[in-house]
């Protein structure tokens, strides 16, 4: 029996559950109901009748991949239960750079999946909506700012937040398929198609074709991999179970809404998709069918979730192996991975705002990465087992989908190649490179630091404390009280020039003489620089080891008292440690 601590308990809350987990992970990959089949009958459309026969062959190739990519992602879930999918079991079986291709084909797929979830979301509201048109953009950084926010308050918020239209889409979708089947033909006669002329005959290429479209619908299917550490405990069950359960679900509809396509002979309308034909041949265009469509826009604009829940973990496990840099592993006191988070919707607002948001400039370039990390992943499970001994069922499984998935990667980037995929071709190198040189410079870094080794022990040092003042008050006696407990020698530094007269400098002096604090007091010229130059000069300039410059600062508790200060303090830190090796101590002193 798992037995968790008050501390783990809380933390569970903000995880996710199986059912949750779907919710949170699995949108993108739902989805892809809507778009999916619709790219695959566009495909085959070009051979009239003939090629829409061949719309359920061509799915059912698309769901057996579909089969054997969730049981092999189950295994990963259990063998590698800390996340990162296909980077984790590239990197550690096939080595660093097949990790890294890895981490950066995935990189690719989560930004280009939350800016191609965006804009499909406001596609299908402005096709609704004509009138919406002219904002296209605009509505999508919306939709964009509003799934950031709600991932900002955790994962598990996010799921919680979109479990309800999950659920009513996946079951309005299903009931449509469930009529459409017993019916067997079209409730009323669909519109009819543009006139088109046939194009092509049915050959290899054409289902090559239709294949390459239709694996858009299997993105996001690795994302519960990658984010298994998001799940409550016990994780890698959970997740698993999630895993099968997202499968099930996504195989059922593809599988269903290709037979209706089939026995409805249903030909691509203009201005129209694929799904709403199919649920308007089924159920009419009553209350079901406004349901599917609304839940449709919905689910599209959400389905950007998928990549705010795994490329944050993502990026953390590179931060923790030091290819990104360590700010992407700071967790919020929610579990969210908040700097991965806000840069994927940076990212994913510069292609929207590039591309206008228009889904025909940025779907060629999808699917590409997540096949290149479906690949790798498989491949390296294989390794996984033959460095095990493992000759059994669980090495065939990942055999065959390391295969599957290197076919499918080559036959999507060929055809999608001229259509935009050239881009990710080169955008994955320059990625992998820029991973690289993190990796270098916190390995140079850690060189210099002496990580991994003992370093000499320390010893005490007479240290100097340099204590910048502009005049006597309460604020100096504080500052020279706290210096005098610091270090063995204390020395007050006061930058003279600049305009003041020099009968106020021997005013101060002979002040200081008089107070006699047991600290002398130095008079500097001011130097070309000012303030804090000059300082830093001096400082640099003394023969002790051990410097410290302590930095008095005053801080009113009246917030508009604090305009009213001249604010030198955070100049002379800054000068000090650019221009010298002394440790920099700023002093706040709060006024009663």
């Amino acid at each position: 029996m798992l037995t968790l601590t008050r501390t783990e308990a809380g933390e569970n809350r903000h995880r996710l559950t199986a059912t949750t987990g779907v919710a949170a992970l699995g949108l993108d990959a739902l989805a892809s109901v809507s778009y999916g089949p619709q790219a695959i009958v566009l495909a085959l459309a070009a051979a009239g009748a003939a090629g829409i026969g061949w719309t359920l062959p061509v799915t059912i190739a698309i769901v057996l991949l579909l089969v054997v990519l969730v049981a092999a992602y189950r295994q990963v879930v259990h063998a590698y239960p800390d996340g990162g999918g296909a980077y984790t079991v590239a990197r550690r079986n096939l080595g660093e750079r097949a990790g890294l291709v890895a981490a950066a084909a995935l990189i690719v797929d989560y930004v280009l999946n939350a800016a191609v979830a965006t804009a499909a979301g406001v596609a299908a509201l402005t096709s609704a909506v004509p009138a919406l048109l002219p904002w296209t953009t605009e509505l999508c950084l919306a939709v964009l700012v509003l799934v950031t926010l709600v991932n900002l308050r955790g994962v598990a918020t996010s799921a919680r937040a979109f479990a309800a239209p999950t659920a009513l889409f996946v079951l309005a979708v299903l009931v449509v398929i469930g009529i459409g089947l017993l019916r067997g033909a079209p409730l009323n006669p669909l519109p009819d198609p543009a006139p088109t002329q046939t194009t092509a005959a049915v050959g290899v290429l054409l289902v090559l074709s239709a294949f390459a479209n239709g694996c858009a619908s299997l993105t996001g299917i690795e994302a519960i991999a990658n984010a298994t550490p998001s799940f409550r405990a016990p994780r890698p069950q959970r997740a698993a179970r999630a895993q099968t359960l997202l499968g099930l679900l996504l195989g059922v509809m593809l599988l269903g809404l290709a037979a209706l396509v089939e026995l409805f002979d249903l030909r691509p309308v203009e201005g129209r998709t694929v799904l709403s034909l199919l649920v308007q041949g089924a159920v009419g265009d009553g209350a079901i069918y406004l349901v599917v469509q609304f839940t449709t826009v919905v689910l599209l604009a959400l389905s950007a979730n998928t990549s705010f829940g795994g490329l944050p973990v993502l990026a953390a496990r590179l931060a923790a192996d030091h290819y990104l840099p360590h700010a992407f592993g700071l967790r919020a006191d929610r579990l969210v991975h908040r700097i991965g988070v806000l840069v994927l919707a940076a990212l994913a607002a510069a292609l929207i705002i590039g591309s206008g948001g228009q889904l025909d400039v940025l779907v060629p370039m999808f699917t590409i990465g997540v096949f290149v990390g479906f690949a790798l992943c498989q491949t390296g499970m294989v390794r996984h087992w033959l460095t095990r001994g493992e000759r059994g069922r669980r090495l065939w499984l990942n055999l065959v989908g390391a295969v599957l998935s290197t076919v499918a990667a080559v036959v999507v980037t060929i055809v999608k190649f001229t259509e935009g995929a050239w881009l990710v071709v080169l955008v994955l190198p320059l990625l992998v490179f820029g991973l690289r040189r993190v990796h270098r410079a916190y390995a140079v870094l850690g060189r210099q630091l002496g990580l991994g080794s003992l370093p000499e022990l320390p010893r005490p040092e007479a240290a100097l404390v340099v204590v910048p003042v502009a005049g006597l008050s309460v604020l100096t006696s504080h500052c020279l009280s706290t210096a005098l407990s610091l270090g063995h020698k204390v020395i007050a530094v006061h930058v003279a020039g600049g305009g003041q007269p020099a009968e106020c400098q021997r005013e101060l002096g002979a002040v200081w003489t008089a107070w006699h604090p047991d600290v002398p007091l130095v008079l500097l010229e001011r130097t070309r620089g000012g303030l804090g130059a000059t300082i830093a000069a001096y400082v640099r300039g003394m023969p002790e080891k051990q410097v410290v410059v302590l930095i008095g600062e005053l801080r009113p508790r009246s917030g508009w008292i604090r305009l009213l200060l001249n604010g030198q303090g955070g100049g002379i830190a800054r000068a000090v440690r650019g221009r010298s090796q002394a440790a920099v101590c700023r002093m706040h002193y709060r006024l009663p």
